[in-house]
Order: C-alpha cells, then structure tokens, then sequence
C-alpha cells in the first residue's frame, strides 16, 4: 500500500482537496501532520474529514513536534502518546537527534539533516535508531523545493542516510511533506524520485511497509508492556 505519514494538514476544506488529489494520484493513506499547538483543534475535525473522505482514502494524524527544547519534546510525546498514532520530530539539532532516536515512545525522527552540511546521522544514532525502532523520515518535499546546488546536497544527505540504513536496517520513512495540492505527486512518480536518489524497489516498499507497520503497531500500544511483547486477550 501506498503510505504518506507527513502531508501538512490545515483547514477542513484544503485537507479535503489534498485528500482527494493523493487519491486520485494513486495514494491509499495519508497522515495530515500537525504541530503540538494545533494538533487537539484538528482532532477536533476528524469526524468531519472522515465524513467527507469515507470511501475516498484512508487518513489520520501525524503529530510533528518542532523544538531544539528536550524537556519541551518529551512535554509534548507524553501529552499527546495516547491520542497521536504517530508522532514525529523534526530534526536537525544533533542533540536533538540523539534525543529522538533514543526515544522508545516516539515513532519518527524527521528531516535529520535540516539546515546541516551533513545527513545527521552517524553510526552511533543509527544503532540507537535500529535499537529503539525510531523510524528516520527522509522528504520529497526538501528535493522539490530546492534546486542546483542545495538540491545537490539534500540528494547527499539522502544518499549517506542509506547507506547507513543498508548497515543498521533501522526503519526508514519516505514522505512527500506536501504543503498543498500542488506538491502532491503521483505513486509513480514518487517512486521514481527515489529510485533516482538511490533507492531500490524493494527498499522504497519496505519504506512503505514501516509507515504502516507504525499505524498498526500504535493502534494496540495500550497493550504493548515492553518492546516484542503485548498483552492478549484470554478467550479460553
């Protein structure tokens, strides 16, 4: 399945739109992603998306923290665990980085190399990557975005991240980080980005898989009493 953890959620009617583009482009699921300071109003929307989308695609909330703050990261993770079934931070800050990927209750490290000369991850933060399944998220959006010698750089980052991620196999994240209808892409094409900046097939579904696996998993995180064991009921 066709899975986008990261499209900028906004309005009821510009999400509508969005949706129904990612549809009609091929996508099966996507993530509205909202900061912690408007990530409740938008839960405050959901039935009525979900009115408007029914049969249309599947959809839910990513919770996109932005912060160099520690404490504040961690203040937001606890607030909102229970009622985000992903929650995402946006990287950058190497301690900030490190902070994310040590982190067992957040699912997604975003963008580790925003606004750096390197990808921002080394061998040490991919273990902890790997070790506490903390997913890195690497954006569409940062090559559609940039061009000549910047769009050069991004393809970089990208290319270090894996090949970091062929050593660890912590998860990986491909996201379009679409701001509007106009930033959306066919599946095809999307693919396609990716297989340029060095992706396999293979590697690209696997991406697709872990965004889902993190949907699945987190619908039963009430159950789950340490990482490999969750608690099932007794039907005997």
């Amino acid at each position: 399945m066709f899975f986008d953890l990261n499209v900028k959620g906004s309005g009821l009617e510009n999400n509508i739109k969005m949706a129904k583009q990612a549809s009609d482009y091929g996508w099966e699921h996507i993530n509205f992603s909202y900061g912690q300071n408007d990530f409740r109003d938008a839960l405050d929307l959901k039935d009525e998306l979900n009115d408007n989308l029914d049969g249309i695609i599947d959809f839910d909330y990513t919770l996109e923290v932005k912060s160099t703050n520690i404490n504040e990261i961690r203040k937001a993770v606890n607030k909102f665990r229970d009622k985000a079934l992903c929650i995402s931070v946006v990287g950058g800050d190497l301690k900030v980085n490190r902070a994310v990927l040590e982190n067992i209750r957040i699912d997604v490290l975003s963008r580790p190399y925003l606004k750096r000369h390197d990808s921002g991850l080394n061998h040490v933060l991919a273990k902890e990557a790997l070790n506490n399944n903390v997913a890195v998220e690497v954006c569409f959006n940062d090559i559609l975005k940039s061009y000549l010698t910047p769009r050069a750089k991004v393809i970089s980052n990208f290319r270090d991240i894996y090949t970091l991620y062929r050593k660890f196999d912590f998860p990986l994240v491909l996201s379009s980080g679409a701001r509007s209808i106009f930033d959306i892409r066919t599946t095809h094409d999307f693919m396609a980005v990716f297989r340029q900046t060095g992706l396999s097939d293979d590697e690209i579904e696997k991406s697709f898989n872990t965004s889902h696996d993190i949907l699945k998993n987190n619908k039963n995180r009430s159950d789950l009493i340490f990482r490999g064991v969750r608690r099932v009921d007794d039907e005997a």
